[in-house]
């Protein structure tokens, strides 16, 4: 009968791998090393998930694994991950993990690459991290060309949602919750009304930001910044203006 070692469960998802449809979120990756778990005699009974955007390295809960000496009761032998680059994608960064980890004598595993052992183990590591850098740039070109062409066509390419509109369906379309802040703005705006006195007359109308709080003059100045947008135009990070596809909620001239 198999006797089983202790293990941590480490997972790291990236928001901007969602986005570019990441088929691997926290449940797939868990049911992952479950699965590798089982059959190389691990019994997983910690879980750390670090959730992230962008291409910061920090990971909080990985540092736990790394340096609380309260997470060791359990004790545990190895940390399995879904891949390498999911404990990190730099290189020397992956092999401080390695090397910080292997002084406690605790493997860490993948449960998509089977490394050899003895001293080419290393640098099959090395190569394997590569590949998977060079494919993350390849994937984030392609996902930001395709964004810049739906938004040089007017469509919506991703990113927060401005006052007065809402995602459906992968289109912009008008928040009619919204909607009425939004025409109060401009209304208020056109009459020569300071940004701070049309805070106070949306606060004293019950209104309040997306987050709950009352208004204030800088959150009624991004929606008059956005003027453009609410008149029909769009425009995706540093481009310029374009005809959006969307509905204008200002329709007066």
């Amino acid at each position: 009968m198999m006797e089983f070692k202790n293990a941590i469960g480490y997972i790291r998802v990236s928001t901007e791998a969602q986005a570019a449809d990441d088929k691997y979120g926290i449940e797939a990756q868990k049911e992952k090393i479950l699965a590798y778990a089982n059959d190389n005699g691990y019994n997983v009974v910690k879980w750390f998930c670090d959730e992230e955007s962008g291409t910061s390295d920090e990971r909080p809960e990985l540092n736990k694994i790394l340096y609380d000496e309260d997470i060791s009761n359990p004790p545990f032998e190895a940390v399995i991950a879904f891949k390498s680059d999911r404990v990190a994608r730099d290189t020397k960064l992956y092999f401080y993990y390695l090397y910080v980890l292997e002084k406690r004598n605790i493997k860490l595993l993948s449960t998509q690459e089977v490394f050899p052992e003895g001293d080419f183990a290393n640098i099959y590591r090395a190569l394997m991290l590569f590949v998977a850098e060079q494919e993350r740039k390849n994937i984030a070109l392609r996902t930001g060309n395709g964004r810049k062409i739906k938004a040089a066509a007017g469509g919506y390419s991703g990113g927060r949602t401005a006052y007065g509109y809402k995602v459906d369906n992968g289109r912009l379309v008008i928040n009619e919750e919204e909607r009425p802040i939004v025409e109060f703005v401009f209304a208020e705006h056109k009459k020569g009304t300071p940004m701070l006195t049309i805070a106070d007359k949306l606060n004293d109308l019950g209104y309040r930001t997306r987050k709950g709080t009352k208004f204030q003059n800088t959150s009624v100045r991004s929606i008059i910044k956005n003027e453009p947008l609410y008149r029909g135009m769009y425009k995706y990070g540093d481009m310029n203006w374009v005809k959006g596809v969307h509905e204008p909620i200002l329709k007066d001239s």
